[in-house]
């Protein structure tokens, strides 16, 4: 039977872990059609996107609530849409928003809903390996529903095409929405300062935790990402003494990311932070502890005081570029 995949958009397009979740619904449907639910204004065009992802059809949700994001009507047009289709399961990606509106679809239906998965087998019911404790366990488990409702582990799957590529087909609807469904949703946003650089998006994060020593300690970190080009990130204890924003935490309750390095500067490395880096494709710790834990999942590592060495790094990046 199909799988229906809820999609998240961005002003460019599709939210990568979106199309992470298109490639894990796949691997569900077998042959069995694949199809994606979008909300909002011009989400048609993202049809010709979607093909190169194997969806048979782009379902276009359209109502005057969706100028925002409001998760219980996005919640109660899947399940509108879920069941019109008779889809066997019913997936989203495993962000902030994706966890949240199939949560609110699981509160609709009363099914459970298997959050953090990092792989299914088809069946009666659903082998799913999720990642639990912030990924430092895995656990098997058994999903029964009508449908399967499962949410996809944040770079946990890798984003994959099939070709030839052809253009989805559009349908269009107005979901019946009740007064309860409009109660919740955004009504202003404020554009957090990222020098240009979304953190969730970067190649290169640079990273400091409490071994910058002050807030003016940044200095260096962010003199290091402007000259890669890349993000600045911190540690949930940063953010918690103020020296940054929430918006530049790295970790399980901040933002996971997949740069393709990233430099972590007096960070011990708790398990809660490495929920959210395990997604990099390498690792440079710089640490004076040489026990530390990150030093574990590190690539490679520099032992030595991160005022000393953060830097050095700078001053040969200039000089290599003959600044």
């Amino acid at each position: 039977m199909s799988v229906l995949v809820v999609l998240e958009r961005q002003p460019e397009g599709i939210d990568e872990l979106s199309l992470q979740a298109l490639t894990f619904a796949r691997s569900l449907a077998a042959q069995a059609p694949v199809h994606a639910l979008a909300v909002g204004r011009d989400a048609a065009v993202l049809a010709t996107r979607l093909g190169e992802h194997r969806v048979s059809t782009l379902h276009v949700a359209e109502h005057e609530v969706f100028d925002s994001y409001a998760p219980v009507a996005v919640a109660r047009a899947a399940v509108e849409l879920s069941e019109r289709l008779e889809t066997a399961t019913v997936v989203a990606a495993g962000s902030e928003r994706g966890n949240e509106v199939l949560a609110h679809v699981g509160a609709l239906l009363d099914l459970p809903l298997a959050a953090n998965c990092i792989e299914a087998t088809p069946g009666d019911p659903v082998r799913v390996i999720r990642l639990r404790w912030g990924g430092s366990l895995h656990e098997e488990a058994d999903v029964r529903g009508a449908p399967v409702l499962l949410t996809v582990a944040p770079h946990a799957v890798a984003t994959e095409t099939v070709a030839p590529a052809s253009e989805s087909a559009i349908e269009t609807f107005t979901p019946a929405l009740s007064d309860a469904d409009l109660l919740v949703r955004v009504s202003e946003r404020t554009q957090a300062e990222t020098g240009g650089v979304s953190l969730g998006e970067a190649k290169v994060v640079v990273s400091c935790g409490r071994g910058a020593g002050s807030p003016e300690g940044f200095g260096i970190i962010e003199e290091l990402a402007g000259l890669l080009g890349g993000a600045v990130g911190c540690s949930r204890a940063v953010t918690m003494a103020g020296w940054r924003p929430h918006t530049d935490q790295v970790g399980q309750t901040g933002t996971k990311i997949a740069p393709d390095i990233y430099l972590a500067c007096g960070i011990s490395g708790a398990t809660q932070h490495m929920a959210g880096c395990k997604g990099a494709k390498s690792i440079l710790a710089i640490n004076t502890d040489p026990d530390a834990p990150i030093l574990a999942s590190a690539d490679y590592a520099v032992i030595g005081d991160l005022h000393e060495v953060v830097p050095a790094i700078s001053a040969e990046l200039r000089k290599a570029r003959g600044l």
